[in-house]
């Protein structure tokens, strides 16, 4: 009990057995006065045990500190229990340190914290009301927890023991802990103790320590300590930082497994440490060159280009030129003619495709690839595979309310507008004629290579009347009309049902305006005529002058299929 163990001194500086049995050959000098003396001035150990003691740094070996504390042997510390794991800590620094015990090499187990070594009630009640932490060896394994001797006899739960399981726990009986009483009853001398709080205090004060000297911009190594969706957290010696899956690696990582494995271990950069959350940012491709650093002198406007799709959107594709170098193709640069509603149409993630560089701007990190710039455009022959009046063949791609799309070649259409699929009746809708797939002929009208477009005629090839009548006339038959209208420079004919002819011979146009007027222009006219007629003699007579409604006979002049055009003159 403490009782017992209130008088303990140091072993060192307890005198030998052969020391005792000697006789006292100076009676003058008083044993126990000296050894209170050396005690003062070697140990300056203060009342209690309580207060700590002031070390030296003697040397330093890979894994401790050794430090003179005034005592005959010197006392550790771990290497870990400094700031960057003792990296600043030299020969003559002072520290200040508590004693916890000696260990297996007989030197004075040391630790930064405050420990008290209780002898007596008072002790444990001064270390109870200072909430010091105290020096104590387990006893033994009790239901619930173990045993500690603190100078008393102590109970620790075994939830409080910092262990995870009994095993753990077994193989603390006989070691010296640090621990802090957590209830304390002398009448019953009832004490209990807690290691886990010290543990874990300790373990914050190392962590502060740790997070205290580090600073944006350093590159630490750490180990990979758990993995997850959206990034990696990083052990660097007792203090977490977050690696996220952004800052793995200059290409695009999907998850942080394709990357890294739990236990591996790293050299990362912080690159953010907040004040407020003390958390920490974390890298991993910093430390390697930034990709688009160079990018202006590996890529240039027209160079041809392998990449890998990475991902589609509804505007384009974006493809991967080298990891953390990307391009977009846009939607507009992927076919020439066809129009691609969506990337997915011609692309999947994971395609490997061959694309060409339209522009680059490295400052903002983008570059435009074309993939229709790969392929020959199919516009450049057209002027020369579809002349105008040439005759084509072709699917209706698409209906739309003014007109049908027919595709003339691959990546080239043309319009058939709504007035131009059939003659014979009026269309709502292209649909009411068309369907899309149904293969139809046209004839090209017009083409505007600048704006890539083409118009089409249907019904220019369907056949009429008025082309069954060239087909069965020539030049120089003699035929019947009608004349319709006769008007300044111009005489319409008419030969048939929907046929009209133009008549190269000019009318004299007919007044109507009163009997009188009309009877005094056609004797002027004929007398005109007669004495003309008596001029040349024994030439033939000229035709009657042509009016609206006259039925005569007509030569034709001229027959033109492609234009349909029939031209006659008054025979």
């Amino acid at each position: 009990m403490v009782h017992a163990m209130t008088n303990e001194t140091d072993p060192e500086l307890q005198p030998t057995h052969e020391e005792t049995t000697e006789p006292n050959t100076e009676p003058a000098e008083d044993f126990g006065a000296l050894l209170k003396e050396f005690e003062r001035g070697h140990t300056h150990k203060p009342a209690g045990g309580s207060k700590q003691l002031e070390g030296t740094v003697v040397s330093l070996s890979a894994e401790q500190v050794f430090l003179d504390i005034g005592y005959k042997t010197e006392g550790v510390l771990p290497r870990a229990a400094f700031e960057n794991n003792a990296e600043g800590v030299k020969a003559g620094d002072a520290v200040l340190v508590s004693v916890k015990g000696r260990n297996e090499e007989g030197y004075y187990e040391l630790t930064r914290h405050k420990v008290a070594q209780p002898r007596d009630w008072s002790a444990l009640e001064a270390a109870f009301a200072e909430k010091t932490a105290v020096v104590g060896t387990v006893t033994g394994v009790v239901k619930g927890g173990v045993t500690v001797d603190v100078g008393v006899r102590a109970f620790m739960p075994a939830s409080r023991s910092g262990t995870r399981d009994a095993a753990e726990l077994e193989k603390l009986v006989g070691t010296e802990i640090t621990c802090r009483i957590t209830k304390l009853d002398v009448t019953d001398e009832d004490v209990v103790v807690d290691r886990r709080v010290v543990l874990e205090e300790q373990a914050r004060g190392l962590q502060e320590g740790r997070r205290a000297a580090m600073k944006e911009g350093d590159t630490l190594t750490g180990t990979v300590r758990s993995l997850m969706s959206y990034g990696a957290f990083v052990d660097l010696g007792g203090v977490d930082g977050l690696l996220h899956v952004s800052d793995m690696a200059w290409g695009r990582v999907n998850k942080p497994e394709d990357v890294l494995s739990a236990g591996q271990e790293i050299r990362v950069r912080i690159l953010k440490i907040d004040p407020a959350t003390k958390k920490i940012s974390l890298g991993l491709k910093q430390l390697q060159p930034e990709p688009w650093e160079a990018a202006a002198h590996t890529y240039q406007p027209g160079q041809r280009v392998k990449g890998t799709v990475t991902r589609l959107m509804d505007f384009g594709a974006f493809v991967e030129l080298e990891p953390g170098v990307e391009g977009l193709i846009h939607i507009s640069e992927m076919a020439w003619g066809k129009k691609v509603r969506h990337p997915g149409d011609l692309l999947k993630q994971g395609d490997a495709v061959d694309a060409v560089i339209l522009s680059i701007m490295p400052e903002e990190r983008r570059i435009s690839l074309g993939l229709k710039q790969t392929l020959a455009d199919p516009w450049l022959e057209v002027s020369q595979k579809f002349p105008i009046g040439a005759q084509i063949t072709g699917p209706v791609t698409k209906l739309m309310a003014f007109g049908a799309f027919v595709q003339l070649a691959e990546g080239v259409e043309g319009l058939v507008h709504i007035s131009e699929i059939t003659a014979d009746r009026r269309l709502h809708h292209p649909s009411d004629a068309l369907r899309v797939g149904e293969v139809v002929k046209a004839q090209v009208l017009a083409i505007d290579m600048e704006k890539r477009q083409i118009k089409l005629s249907m019904k220019q090839l369907i056949p009429t009347s008025i082309d069954e009548y060239i087909a069965e006339h020539k030049v120089g038959d003699v035929v019947s009309g009608r004349v319709v209208e006769v008007s300044a420079g111009r005489v319409t004919v008419e030969l048939g049902e929907g046929i009209r002819a133009t008549c190269r011979a000019l009318a004299e146009p007919a007044a109507a305006e009163s009997g009188s007027r009309d009877q005094a222009d056609l004797s002027s006219l004929t007398s005109m005529l007669a004495a003309r007629w008596k001029g040349k003699g024994a030439a033939a007579a000229a035709p009657a002058p042509m009016g609206a409604g006259q039925i005569r006979s007509f030569k034709v002049l001229r027959l033109d299929a492609d234009a349909r055009l029939v031209e006659v003159e008054p025979v």
